[in-house]
């Protein structure tokens, strides 16, 4: 069974500093191996026999695939001395999110569906970076000792469950700050220890609506809470200023980022109101 938790950070400076860094070559590395795959996909995405002898035919390069994408960081840590500051394990992450967006390209999932062609990241698009392995006792007291980075402050609202323990660890950059994700895995799910026969007492139904965000067997309705539209007015003001700045300032980049804290204000509430909204129901039955 896996679960994850997540926690507010508080890095200083340097730690900032570094964590911007590590996120821009990661983008550089992405858009590098991406386009490698693009390449060797365009040149060879046809039969031989199917191809116009327009012109010579090239001689056929070998497909980059994970395992020699991976092998070839060697090369660019020769040639960018600079990607020997990132975590090797963080960067060879960076390739298996290549190979799983080229992947989902052209295989579809369990319901036949496919995703659409990988796109450049520019630098507001590249977000996070994963440690695929970390020891089990990073966290100490209110601190998490991440690797390369240091010890970083953190705001622990709720403490690791005895008996799970930490997969994986990813770093996340947003608009009001850096948050951790600690991925983690209990080996043995619980099993129920009693037998609950559904009867008119322990049962609840559900109705959604558009006027109401539900209606349940009882009677009792829950109104739409409407966060967006009550933060209109302020979504307004804040994107008039946007549109008289210019594009690239510092004044500019100043209100897209409180532009993007007042759509992530929108979202905590909605996603805490859906929560609790649950728990309530639960609650009833």
């Amino acid at each position: 069974m896996r679960t994850a938790y997540q926690y507010k950070l508080r890095p200083n400076k340097e730690q900032i500093a570094t964590i911007g860094l590590w996120l821009e070559l990661l983008r550089r590395q992405y858009n590098y191996r991406l386009g490698e795959r693009f390449s060797w996909w365009k040149e060879n995405r046809c039969p031989v026999n199917a191809c116009p002898l327009v012109k010579p035919i090239p001689q056929l390069r070998d497909n980059p695939d994970y395992y020699s994408q991976k092998k070839d960081l060697v090369n660019t840590k020769d040639k960018f001395p600079e990607y020997k500051l990132i975590h090797s394990q963080v960067l060879q992450d960076c390739i298996k999110r290549v190979k799983l967006a080229f992947d989902r390209w052209f295989k579809a999932d369990q319901s036949g569906y496919k995703l659409g062609k990988p796109r450049f990241k520019k630098t507001s698009r590249y977000r996070s970076f994963t440690y695929p392995q970390i020891k089990q006792n990073c966290i100490e007291e209110n601190q998490i000792n991440l690797p390369k980075i240091g010890k970083v402050k953190l705001i622990q609202h709720r403490q690791i469950p005895e008996g799970l323990t930490i997969k994986t660890v990813t770093i996340s950059r947003k608009a009001d700050g850096y948050y951790v994700t600690l991925s983690l895995e209990y080996k043995s799910v619980p099993a129920l220890t009693t037998k609950v026969e559904p009867t008119l007492k322990n049962t609840l139904g559900i109705d959604m609506g558009l006027k109401e965000l539900l209606v349940t067997s009882e009677g009792e309705s829950i109104p739409i809470p409407q966060y967006y539209r009550k933060s209109q007015q302020r979504l307004k003001t804040l994107q008039k200023r946007l549109s008289r700045k210019k594009k690239g300032s510092k004044r500019w980049l100043k209100t897209v980022k409180a532009v993007a804290k007042q759509h992530k204000k929108v979202a905590d509430k909605r996603k805490d109101f859906h929560f609790k909204t649950a728990n309530e129901l639960l609650s009833l039955i």
